[in-house]
């Protein structure tokens, strides 16, 4: 945390006037955060193999454009279309992003590209864990808070497989002699004993339609996907995955798990009903944390939480206030992609600023 501090404070005392008297203008709130989350990604070693490196035409320098995307998410630009007017207009955005003249700004189509290029690499993902392992891995979380966000995409939902007919059993005791088949293990069953790329490449990402009960307890419907964060103490998400919409919440939480402990070291596991599983109590036990899920009556539930653990279990609006950041500030509402790989690079720009701002409020 040393370092964080140390590289907080630099930015705030030093680059900040700085930047100012180079720019002879004062630096916007949404531009010192800009400047603040640059500086913490530090990109430049994870883009080596996304450099020009074929035979024709040299590519644009990929560096500006990653800052150009956190610069979308930053202030909250819909479309990279509004994003080429704004860094047309805005001189100051555009030399922070690393283009002197507005000549030197590359075409839409090659911003494309490059986009496509970082979620196939799954830049955003990588920036993303580095952050998290040099800001804050180093730190004891008390909490981390796990839910799920809908995430709704202009796209036509993927048409379902068909289920295998059941067979029917004959009713009554089998006959002597006669061995009865096992039913299959569920999901839940497997992911225990499974390494994470494994579940991970278990968990189905396709858009499709879901369906959720929100704050109100009414139905809430959409088609797209499905965000599932884990969030420690100060607003700092640490593990995002992206699944199919119809996905229920629970069958992804294992695997955060699993991502989440590579990352950071914490104490207790807070979640809602929706993961109301043994398998999951257990599987949190196993990691040395205390899960606190709040018992489900549909399924009987667990053991009720003490009044102690009542009190411990209102830090899981932490989640709940990134879910609604992410969608209010930092272009989760503004899906324009196709593909739960190029949504995912979407989302995970806005993932990177919330979490910036989470380390800068450490700090303060």
């Amino acid at each position: 945390m040393s370092t964080l501090y140390g590289t907080l404070f630099t930015i705030q005392q030093f680059l900040f006037p700085a930047l100012e008297k180079e720019l002879q203008c004062s630096l916007s709130e949404p531009l010192q955060l800009f400047v603040t989350v640059a500086e913490l990604i530090a990109p430049g070693p994870l883009m080596e193999n996304l450099e020009w490196q074929r035979r024709g035409r040299p590519s644009h320098w990929r560096l500006p454009i990653v800052l150009s995307l956190v610069a979308k998410a930053v202030f909250d630009l819909p479309t990279t279309r509004v994003l080429l007017e704004r860094l047309k207009y805005d001189a100051t955005l555009r030399r922070l992003c690393g283009w002197e003249r507005v000549s030197e700004l590359p075409s839409e189509a090659t911003f494309s590209r490059a986009f496509a290029d970082f979620a196939r690499q799954e830049l955003p993902q990588r920036i993303h864990e580095a952050m998290i392992r040099a800001h804050y891995g180093e730190k004891l979380a008390g909490h981390v808070n796990r839910d799920a966000t809908a995430i709704e995409s202009r796209e036509r939902a993927a048409r379902k497989a068909p289920r295998p007919p059941k067979l029917k059993r004959k009713r009554g005791r089998p006959r002597r002699g006669q061995v009865r088949q096992p039913a299959a293990p569920r999901r839940l069953e497997l992911q225990a004993s499974r390494s994470l790329a494994q579940n991970l490449a278990d968990l189905p990402t396709c858009c499709d339609n879901g369906a959720k009960q929100n704050s109100k307890g009414n139905l809430q419907f959409w088609r797209g996907y499905k965000l599932h964060l884990d969030v420690v103490d100060g607003e700092i998400p640490v593990s995002a995955i992206l699944t199919s919409a119809s996905l229920q919440d629970s069958q992804v939480a294992i695997p955060l798990a699993q991502l989440t402990a590579r990352r950071v070291t914490n104490l207790y596991d807070l979640m809602d009903a929706g993961y109301d599983a043994r398998e999951i109590r257990e599987f949190s036990r196993t990691l040395g944390h205390v899960p606190l899920i709040d018992p489900s009556a549909r399924r009987g539930g667990g053991p009720p939480l003490t009044p102690a653990q009542r009190q411990r279990f209102k830090e899981r609006t932490t989640v709940e206030r990134v879910n609604g950041d992410l969608k209010d500030n930092h272009g989760a509402r503004h899906v324009r992609v196709r593909g739960a790989v190029k949504v995912l690079a979407h989302l995970m720009w806005g993932v990177i600023v919330v979490t910036a701002k989470g380390l800068r409020r450490l700090l303060e």
